[in-house]
């Protein structure tokens, strides 16, 4: 029967199953990573031969042929003989290249293969990532030049506070977004090659093929990196390239999952107030029990996701402290899990907070009537400010306005009622003088202060600029599957 196959019968990562990219997920394959080990293998072979060595054209000719043709049965049965994956995917690889099979991987050690494959795969993922990092920045700017006039309240301690606007707040979630975006940056440019260092890094075995020549090691070194499409390599390695570099590149991912959580945070707490949705489809169910719930299930899968992505940085971190001299193999099963997890989770967080930020519904309304029960009592100060202006005394006026909001306050808290302090105010004759300037005294835009000019700077100055590399890339929309 189709779909009894046997995938069902184990268990299957739902990041790649339910949620991951093709591309990202493609990113950390087996395929991918096989096919970068025989590419690097043959990149050794031909600056090998390029500085002197024994290696024939035919040799490498043989190598680029097979690049891609790996025979995974095979390197599984060597495996399962030689519990060593390296030397399992030597002999498959020689098993299609005999006329190669004698200089397939001279003079490396397994982390030639294994650690340059790994940040071959750190720098892909950030390329992945980017681009979708500056489409949610773009679809969120867009949203914050929309209503950045559009007043709201604000709220501290999750309190009514004052106005602000609901472009102004969306600027708070892009500031994080656009350090996250050079976080990003950096860590992907600071991205070095491990390069061919051999067993524990001191380039012995590169130093006697080439017969001492100090010279000849170092250029290897160089021609490899630059085939491999790195500036540099490290200059210093132990057998392995530093933990700290994967501690620099998850913190950036787990630092993003805070950013996103926060964002998304707000928006379930906003589709509460019903200020503001998340996009909902036609046929979307909100809940199996009622019918007429619209759940923000999309920001909450991100807040899910994002838990799960900021705690993978601690792997790591543990990882990087407790590798022992030039290197010990306790990091190596712990990075088959942590590495491709946390950029599969930044992968599956950013395409679903694009597909929020593109249909983001804001309901100004809802928003109004919100700002009408908190507004009288956020205005009494501009009301008294106004009757002293009319010739009033400062101290009456606040005893006045002090009785009359506790009065009101009482009606809403108490008895349920809306907010009745401006009807209150219009009825007592002692505020007859500022009658005809309390619409304006209430107008919400004269309490939002320079929300929507720092809405326009800021796109300005810090966001579209941030988002010029990726101008190519700015029309791919998501949507989602589940």
């Amino acid at each position: 029967m189709e779909g009894s196959g046997d995938e069902f019968m184990k268990y299957r990562s739902p990041l790649v199953s339910r949620y991951a990219s093709k591309e990202m997920a493609y990113n950390f394959s087996d395929r991918k990573k096989f096919t970068t080990w025989r590419k690097l293998w043959i990149y050794l072979a031909k600056a090998e031969k390029g500085l002197g060595l024994p290696i024939t054209d035919a040799q490498v000719s043989e190598m680029e042929s097979h690049a891609d043709d790996i025979d995974f049965v095979m390197a599984a049965e060597e495996e399962r003989k030689l519990r060593h994956d390296v030397m399992a995917h030597v002999h498959t690889f020689a098993h299609c290249c005999p006329t190669a099979a004698p200089i397939i991987h001279l003079g490396a050690t397994s982390c030639y293969v294994g650690d340059n494959t790994d940040l071959i795969m750190l720098r892909d993922g950030f390329d992945i990532l980017l681009p979708k990092l500056a489409r949610v920045i773009d679809r969120l700017a867009n949203f914050a030049e929309k209503y950045a006039d559009q007043p709201t309240l604000g709220f501290t301690h999750y309190q009514p506070a004052q106005l602000t606007t609901v472009g102004k707040r969306a600027c708070l979630w892009l500031q994080d977004l656009v350090m996250d975006m050079r976080n990003l940056q950096r860590a992907r440019e600071d991205l070095r090659f491990r390069g061919v260092k051999g067993t524990t890094g001191t380039q012995a075995s590169f130093l006697q093929l080439f017969q001492g020549d100090h010279e000849k090691v170092e250029e290897l070194d160089r021609k490899v990196t630059e085939m491999a499409g790195f500036k540099k390599s490290y200059l210093v390695t132990g057998q392995t390239y530093s933990r700290k570099v994967d501690v620099d590149s998850l913190c950036v991912l787990a630092s993003l999952g805070a950013s996103v959580h926060k964002i998304c945070t707000d928006i379930r707490l906003l589709a509460n107030l019903k200020e503001i949705e998340e996009p909902f489809e036609k046929e979307q169910i909100g809940s199996s029990a009622m019918p007429y719930k619209r759940n923000p299930m999309r920001a909450e899968r991100c807040c899910s996701l994002a838990r799960h992505l900021m705690a993978l940085v601690s792997d790591p971190l543990q990882t990087a402290s407790v590798q022992w001299l030039e290197r010990t193999l306790d990091d190596s099963a712990n990075r088959r899990i942590s590495l491709p997890e946390s950029f599969l989770t930044a992968d599956i967080i950013l395409s679903t907070l694009q597909n929020i930020t593109e249909g983001l519904v804001v309901y100004p309304k809802v928003i109004e009537r919100h700002i009408r029960h908190e507004l009288p009592f956020m205005a009494t100060e501009n009301i008294i400010m106004a009757m002293v202006k009319a010739g009033g005394n400062r101290q009456d006026c606040h005893e006045k306005i002090r009785v009359l909001s506790q009065q009101a306050a009482a009606v809403v808290k108490q008895e349920g009622g809306d907010n009745d302090l401006l009807a209150r105010v219009q009825a007592d004759p002692y505020f007859t003088p500022i009658l005809g300037q309390l619409d304006s005294v209430l107008d919400p835009k004269t309490f939002i202060g320079r929300a929507p000019q720092q809405v326009t700077r800021f796109l300005s100055e810090e966001v579209r600029p941030v988002l010029e590399p990726y101008k190519s890339k700015m029309d791919v929309k998501i949507e989602l599957e589940l």
